[in-house]
């Protein structure tokens, strides 16, 4: 599996995102289906509302450390070690053979990776008829939570107040990472620190991690992508979103890399899978891996996003989308191997453009202002507070406006400068033209080889036309959002020789550049030379890249860094000022659950929306010359016929439903499970009218859409046919 180039571009944003804005709650509520909390608290903070919901289960069979319980069912899914990157998406154990289920988008790039022009698994699916048919996929992780613990006091008494933000983070990363390294027993777990509540308190996460990660199967796009982008984050849906995965260990059912001769993995845990029909207000619990959340952030924060972050990703993400478009929609390899780039693009271009108008439209700045003068009237009534915490809101302001000084040019010098496709590549050489200058004829050698299989993965998926054209559109934007002064050096050579001319500047590098096309690279590396870095146009434009962003960066993370301390002591004040309430932390790419019920909603006014959408709705919606609302013939077929089997319920067949639970990005694939302990749906998307919600939990608003587990089995077993998979199952009537 190649490194994907917008793994790049979205792990760099959401590194941003998370040191950007620090998460919370609005305090002034504490709705019943708000809240991602710690299994670890689940017995002393939520177990006796959660019964009280509809819960049968004990708290013991839902987290456990020395006991099998509900927690050693969830999977976090990652592309390595989990204790590096965190977890991009949640899977669930569904059978006592590892077998795994998550959502379609999170799976498309291991199908997307087995698919070629002859066997296009994106378009027609993909079912393992056996243990022997399913694919491989190199790098991806599947992780088992052991255990959590608070290490809170092991942290906070040797962070003194005298230290520097810098020093006092220096600090937090000396002890955390000696508590991990303890814990991981001499690498038998892959073990994380994470920072709760802005820095005011600590948890050690310990997971045992499987790199053996087979599909099993896939429905073709038209089922599992349908609707694409039109109806991304919006209800009604009828996208059945699920993916087929096995975990596989070796003999002793430990972790081992992908052989042969491993077999699929003995859970401690599968989940039994409910056929029952859907009742409004009935119990729905999630667990999964939310990534991140801003609760917490105050009126300046939101004000930072919506005028300095937000409409750089939204410019630059969406041009870079209609670049890569124009290009996959004639050419049929491109649009394979282009295919989850630009989902991704998408996904999170059309979130940001949510998230704008629904902060506006729901009025979460009024909210968060009206929060911030109860605090700064309970602050003003009492010295001692006030000396604690009478700065901390006019610092946080002042910290905004200066970050967003910065932020501007930083955001485009590093996704429309240094994150361009030729750029990153060259900058890869540049190892290689410090043996050159060193003259070390051993080490130039060692240098080259190891570069060659850099080379090869570049290329393996890549498409000149799109990267050439991309790079030209990206200068232009660049050169169009930033003021003269403050554009890298490459600039002042495309107006003179180019005559602002970026369409012309981008031909002419990938015409001559060394770095714009494998044979050219491959060559270079057979004879490399000095001569090659001082004149080559791709190189230039790199090293000018490189220098500017490298000194915006430190401007902005400067700015980002002088925010901490202020973020801090505001989640540490609202927590004191409201002693009775619960206060959940805010997501962080660590397990958390969150109970609701299965709910309608009514999103404007005279405007109902049921909580159950069936198969008659894709019929509907089916648009033959839409490549989104494409359905397959014997989908069709099956409808016509009303042949649903043991799934269908009254002549019909549910496809999505809606619950109340709190989810965000990295919930993607999470179960939603019963009051029973049993599934019934798999999380994938939240509602359109509460993209908010990251910001300000939106209680009447706020909706989880979920594939209804029936349909998952429909497609497996009906459209399918891969009864085998069907026969693993736990099913209960």
């Amino acid at each position: 599996m190649k490194t994907n180039r917008l793994s790049f571009r979205i792990l760099m944003l959401a590194g941003m995102i998370f040191l950007l804005l620090p998460g919370g709650k609005t305090v002034a509520g504490n709705p019943p289906d708000e809240g991602m909390w710690l299994p670890i608290l689940i017995e002393r903070l939520n177990y006796v509302d959660m019964q009280k919901m509809g819960l049968h289960l004990t708290s013991e069979e839902l987290y456990s450390v020395n006991n099998s319980s509900l927690k050693d069912a969830i999977v976090g899914l990652s592309s390595g070690n989990p204790s590096n990157g965190g977890f991009f998406c949640t899977a669930e154990v569904v059978s006592d053979k590892g077998l795994i289920f998550t959502n379609h988008h999170c799976g498309y790039s291991a199908v997307q990776n087995h698919s070629t022009p002859e066997h296009d698994y994106l378009t027609d699916g993909f079912w393992a008829r056996s243990l022997e048919e399913e694919l491989p996929n190199e790098h991806m992780c599947a992780s088992f939570l052991v255990r959590i613990e608070n290490v809170t006091d092991s942290i906070i008494p040797f962070l003194p107040d005298s230290l520097s933000e810098s020093d006092r983070s220096k600090k937090v990363r000396e002890i955390s990472g000696r508590i991990a390294d303890s814990a991981s027993e001499d690498g038998i777990y892959n073990c994380r620190v994470s920072s709760f509540y802005s820095g005011n308190e600590y948890y050690l996460f310990v997971w045992k991690t499987y790199t053996d990660v087979r599909l099993v199967g896939a429905p073709p796009s038209s089922i599992g992508k349908f609707g694409g982008d039109t109806d991304n984050w919006m209800w009604p849906r009828h996208t059945g979103d699920f993916t087929i995965f096995r975990i596989y260990a070796d003999s002793t059912n430990s972790p081992a890399e992908y052989k042969e001769t491993n077999v699929p993995l003995k859970p401690a845990c599968h989940l039994p899978i409910s056929l029952a029909p859907k009742e409004k207000n009935e119990f729905a619990m999630i667990w999964g891996y939310p990534g991140g959340t801003s609760r917490y952030l105050t009126s300046y924060g939101i004000e930072y996003n919506l005028e300095d972050f937000y409409p750089v990703i939204i410019d630059v993400f969406g041009k870079q989308m209609e670049v890569m478009k124009a290009r996959m929609d004639v050419d049929k390899k491109t649009r394979i191997a282009y295919s989850e780039n630009y989902a991704g693009l998408s996904n999170t271009w059309k979130n940001f453009i949510g998230q704008t108008r629904m902060l506006r439209k729901n009025h979460v700045i009024r909210k968060k202002q009206e929060l911030e003068a109860d605090f700064t009237r309970w602050v003003d009534d009492n010295p001692l507070r006030k000396e604690k915490y009478g700065d901390v809101l006019p610092e946080l302001k002042e910290g905004y406006q200066k970050l967003g000084t910065f932020s501007v040019p930083y955001f485009y010098s590093r996704f429309a400068g240094s994150g361009l496709d030729i750029v990153g590549f060259a900058n890869s050489f540049s190892g290689l033209k410090d043996q050159l200058e060193k003259k070390n004829k051993a080490a130039i050698e060692e240098t080259v080889s190891s570069l060659r299989p850099v080379v090869t993965d570049h290329f393996q998926e890549w498409d000149c036309q799109i990267e050439k054209n991309t790079f030209g559109e990206m200068l232009k934007l660049y050169a169009k959002k930033i003021k003269k002064e403050d554009l890298p050096s490459i600039f002042s050579t495309i107006e003179k020789n180019y005559h602002n001319d970026f369409a012309a500047f981008a031909e002419k590098v990938y015409t001559t550049s060394v770095f714009a096309t494998a044979a050219s690279a491959n060559q270079f590396l057979d004879k490399p030379s000095l001569k090659v870095f001082k004149k080559d146009l791709g190189w230039l434009t790199a090293q000018s890249m490189q220098e500017a962003s490298g000194k915006l960066a430190g401007n902005f993370g400067n700015a980002r860094t002088g925010l901490s301390r202020g973020n801090r002591l505001w989640i540490d004040g609202l927590r004191d000022m409201f002693p009775d309430k619960m206060f959940y932390p805010d997501a962080n790419s660590t397990m958390r659950f969150t109970y609701g019920k299965v709910l309608d909603y009514f999103p404007a006014d005279a405007v109902h929306y049921d909580y159950i959408t069936t198969l008659e709705g894709v019929m509907e919606k089916e648009d033959p010359t839409n490549e989104e609302f494409i359905v397959d013939q014997k989908l069709k077929d099956l409808y016509q016929a009303k042949d649903y089997g043991p799934y269908g319920e009254n002549g019909e067949l549910v496809v999505c439903f809606l619950t109340t639970n709190d989810i965000t990005g990295g919930n993607s694939g999470s179960p939603v499970i019963n009051g029973y302990g049993q599934l019934i749906g798999l999380a994938f998307d939240g509602n359109w009218e509460a993209m908010s919600g990251d910001i300000l939990f939106e209680d009447n608003l706020q909706r989880c859409i979920n594939v209804d587990i029936r349909y998952v089995l429909f497609i497996i077993d009906k459209f399918a046919n891969a009864t085998n998979i069907i026969d693993e199952l736990t099913i209960v009537q």
